[in-house]
């Protein structure tokens, strides 16, 4: 078993430290609001074997470990937990490894591998798909930019709440399958949104039509997840509707870099705030259908 901090416990964050001290490890976690490390301890002292603490600052969660993950908001908080006042690279050892589970820009992770370098120290960007209940349930996709000593050591440990995890190219390569992934959702979302908009108006059964094309080529993780509680109108679980604007705009903003056209993610974008002026910023993301019931 290994020495491990965990930096962030959000919603994916908390359970995701919660599954690497099921599997033994030791556990010092950081939040920016300390009554949460404090409760995840509490927590997991009374499920667990192994030793847990809380600690006041990134630099402290990180002092002794083998491993530090991190799962925070956007690329200043990265920054901030790893290089700003009280950051975890200047308080690791030497040749530890820190995985950055957050969603954030390639050009953020390069940077902090870099200076993770400066340190000694090893850095993989590992952002994840899979939502909440992923994360609940320890089956995440977990995509890997990095060296490949460093993923190898830590794949171990990720396995604790993974099902996939794989090692895509250098520092970045993780954050730039994330935004691959984030089209294909945004995309999907709003071919199912369209469908069952067409399939009620024309008087169909749409949970009935539901049934029919999920058998087919139209099959998809959301049509399989999301179709019926869209009919149904039920979008409190999963992946916020802020949380995936967030997301879009690092897509958009790589690909205005990279001299790409997106029309269709552009497009879903501005769709999402039309959901974001409707008030469903906390709505999952396959609250789209609420444009064609407004």
């Amino acid at each position: 078993m290994a020495k491990v901090a965990f930096l962030g416990l959000g919603v994916m964050g908390y359970p995701m430290a919660g599954h690497l001290a099921a599997v033994g490890h030791d556990v010092t976690v950081y939040n920016r609001t300390a009554s949460k490390a404090e409760a995840w301890v509490e927590e997991y002292s009374d499920k667990c074997t192994g030793e847990f603490y809380a600690a006041p600052t990134p630099a402290g969660a990180a002092a002794d470990a083998d491993f530090v993950f991190a799962c925070v908001g956007a690329d200043k908080d990265v920054e901030q937990i790893c290089v700003g006042e009280e950051g975890a690279f200047a308080a690791m050892k030497k040749d530890a490894v820190f995985i950055d589970h957050t969603t954030a820009s390639a050009a953020c992770a390069r940077e902090m591998a870099d200076k993770a370098n400066e340190y000694g120290l090893s850095f993989v960007d590992g952002p994840v798909s899979g939502g909440e209940a992923g994360a609940v349930n320890g089956v995440l996709t977990v995509m890997c930019g990095g060296d490949r000593a460093a993923f190898d050591a830590a794949e171990p440990i990720m396995q604790a709440y993974a099902k996939s995890i794989k090692l895509l190219g250098e520092a970045g390569a993780g954050q730039l399958t994330k935004m691959a992934n984030q089209i294909c959702i945004a995309g999907t979302v709003q071919g199912l949104a369209e469908a069952l908009h067409f399939s009620m108006e024309a008087g169909l059964d749409a949970k009935g039509v539901v049934e029919v094309i999920s058998k087919g080529a139209a099959q998809s993780w959301q049509m399989d997840n999301r179709a019926n509680t869209m009919i149904d109108g039920e979008f409190d679980f999963g992946f916020a509707v802020d949380w995936m604007r967030k997301d879009l705009s690092i897509v958009l903003d790589e690909a205005r870099r990279s001299g790409l056209s997106l029309p269709l993610t552009a497009l879903v974008d501005q769709f999402y705030a039309d959901v974001q002026k409707m008030g469903g910023n906390r709505n999952d993301t396959s609250s789209l259908i609420r444009r064609f019931r407004s």
